[in-house]
């Protein structure tokens, strides 16, 4: 009984030792998916996770993720419609939903990326060389949209202020008719058709960066400095308007404080000469013979010492030259 007992236990033995050593069995993790191939035939795939058979030394199970993979492609120098150069990277989104098909195609997740990096890149560039700069670099024509606010003003008093309060003058840039968003989808549309022979689903193509090429990027800079020089002469418009607007007010202000100043003055004038008057008539009335006297003696100082020579003083003008009591 013992004996037996034992034969039995080593048989059990030996029958677990060569099922382990012969492996038919193979697990499939959540997010895999599996291709099993015999002599190069696939037999057989496997799309849920769990625990699978196979015949040992003959089935070869590949493995593959479920997983959504992303593929960084490389920086292209693309030249857009206008024959433009930017430096452009993408990012693409896409995962593999045909096992067997991918197989056939590709093998391997290696030569998967290489393969999709050449096709990414050709639809890339098919949209960019048929598009506008404008189109690639813009995603809507919402920039005509927004309130162009400007700086008017530096340290303490900076203000910024509504462009469009000092100015008619509106920049309105080119509108488009296809947006990056657009042109993404178009370029992952022109890929998925591609790509789908090889069992994967192209999820998306997104411009990561975008970057303009030095010869461009000198252009861009001069009409920016080109835009702002505009931008600063219609400020300096704006100001020698306003200027001549102050000054025009400070000059009618300028005339009427003269006029006023004026009129003022005349009437103090006119005050103090009648004042004058009444005093010198008043004095007149008192002594008119000192009265003659003096204003005779005030009229020789002032027209004596013009004249060059005289000729004769036998005029009743000089009468009080030789005698006080003037005659």
């Amino acid at each position: 009984m013992k004996k037996t007992t034992a034969k039995y236990l080593s048989f059990l033995a030996g029958a677990v030792l060569f099922f382990v050593i012969l492996n038919p069995l193979y697990i499939i993790n959540e997010g895999e998916q599996a291709v099993v191939t015999r002599f190069g035939e696939i037999v057989a795939d496997t799309p849920n996770a769990g625990l699978h058979v196979r015949i040992p030394f003959i089935d070869i199970v590949h493995v593959y993720p479920k997983m959504i993979m992303s593929l960084e492609g490389d920086s292209q120098r693309i030249p857009t419609r206008e024959n433009q150069f930017i430096i452009v990277d993408t990012t693409s989104r896409w995962k593999i939903i045909d096992p067997v098909k991918f197989y056939e195609a590709v093998t391997d997740v290696n030569t998967a990326y290489s393969r999709l990096s050449d096709i990414v890149d050709s639809s890339v560039r098919t949209v960019i060389t048929s598009s506008k700069l404008n189109e690639v670099v813009r995603n809507s024509n919402l920039i005509n949209e927004l309130q162009h606010r400007e700086n008017f003003a530096l340290g303490a008093d900076a203000q910024e202020i509504e462009f469009d309060e000092i100015t008619t003058d509106k920049i309105v840039y080119e509108r488009i008719s296809r947006g990056r968003r657009a042109l993404s989808d178009e370029m992952a549309d022109i890929a998925r058709e591609k790509v789908l022979a090889f069992g994967i689903d192209l999820i998306d193509i997104v411009p990561r960066q975008i970057k303009y090429s030095d010869e461009l990027t000198e252009s861009v800079y001069n009409r920016m400095i080109k835009e702002r020089n505009q931008i600063a002469q219609t400020f300096r418009s704006a100001g020698e308007g306003k200027k001549a607007e102050w000054m025009g007010k400070l000059e009618n202000e300028k005339r009427s404080l003269l006029s006023e100043a004026y009129n003022r003055a005349e009437e103090i004038k006119g005050t103090a000469d009648a004042e004058a008057s009444r005093i010198y008539a008043q004095s007149y009335s008192k002594d008119p013979e000192f009265f003659s006297f003096w204003k005779s003696i005030e009229s020789y100082r002032k027209t004596v010492p013009q004249f060059e020579k005289v000729l004769s003083t036998d005029m009743d003008y000089f009468r009080y030259l030789y005698t006080p009591a003037g005659r």
